[in-house]
């Protein structure tokens, strides 16, 4: 994303109670065994990573709405693990259609969620598949248990960003807490919240908060220039809350 969108939004999150920063990475995990989650994407802008994603099906990728600004052309890398090893094996994919969900707030962030629909079917091997979503309607993701996120971003927010796919573990925490720590507005029903060792830095929005073999939320945004020691929580998009929304668009039954 580019720095004065970055600003931009920073700017716009500091209504929620506390300035807020987006386009994330892995703070305190470890490089990921090679193609052991066959569904991360790397969503990128003029061949550079911009975002993380997740195959949803063989034609759509899940990433967070803010990873998009109209007139931007995107594409997505499936089936990789070191994006900067062997560049002419990657499986890049353009972008045929942005779905973003009707009702995003860029000042807030809620309903940070997009369908990227892709200009070719996609199908399974071993370095690419797609994960699981939630089959029920604003199911709910019970605090307390531990979840994992991946990425290829940053590791704190002075460093670089990661070549290999980056994980670490989580822990999903009362949303009714996290409200209370980060202030209104804030909608508890629509997002996930962790606050652990492990968390998110700059270069990772739209990445999966994996739960169980389960996609159950969308990296969205931290606290601003404290992605490796924040005080308040890491935010994710909680995609139960759009399910009636993501199977009409993918064209599933309910």
């Amino acid at each position: 994303m580019a720095l004065p969108q970055l600003v931009l939004l920073t700017s716009l999150l500091s209504q929620i109670g506390h300035c807020a920063y987006v386009n994330m990475g892995i703070v305190n995990g470890s490089v990921a065994k090679a193609h052991s989650r066959p569904y991360m994407v790397s969503v990128q802008k003029d061949g550079k990573h911009t975002c993380g994603g997740f195959l949803v099906s063989e034609n759509f990728v899940m990433t967070a709405a803010h990873c998009w600004n109209p007139g931007t052309k995107l594409s997505v890398v499936l089936g990789v693990h070191d994006l900067k090893k062997d560049r002419s094996a990657l499986t890049r994919t353009e972008v045929k259609l942005y779905h973003i969900h009707p009702m995003y707030d860029s000042e807030n962030l809620l309903g940070d969620i997009m369908l990227l629909q892709l200009n070719k079917t996609i199908k399974k091997t071993k370095d690419i598949s797609w994960i699981t979503i939630p089959k029920k309607q604003n199911q709910d993701v019970k605090a307390n248990q531990v979840c994992s996120i991946a990425g290829w971003g940053k590791q704190s927010d002075n460093g670089r960003s990661s070549d290999r796919l980056m994980e670490a573990d989580v822990t999903v925490m009362d949303t009714q807490i996290c409200e209370k720590q980060w202030g209104e507005p804030f909608s508890v029903s629509s997002v996930v919240c962790s606050k652990s060792r492990g968390g998110f830095c700059q270069g990772d929005s739209g990445g999966p908060l994996v739960c169980k073999n389960t996609a159950v939320g969308i990296v969205s945004f931290y606290e601003d220039g404290k992605c490796k020691t924040p005080r308040l929580p890491y935010v994710y998009t909680k995609i139960s809350k759009y399910l009636p929304w993501i199977n009409c668009i993918l064209g599933r039954k309910e």
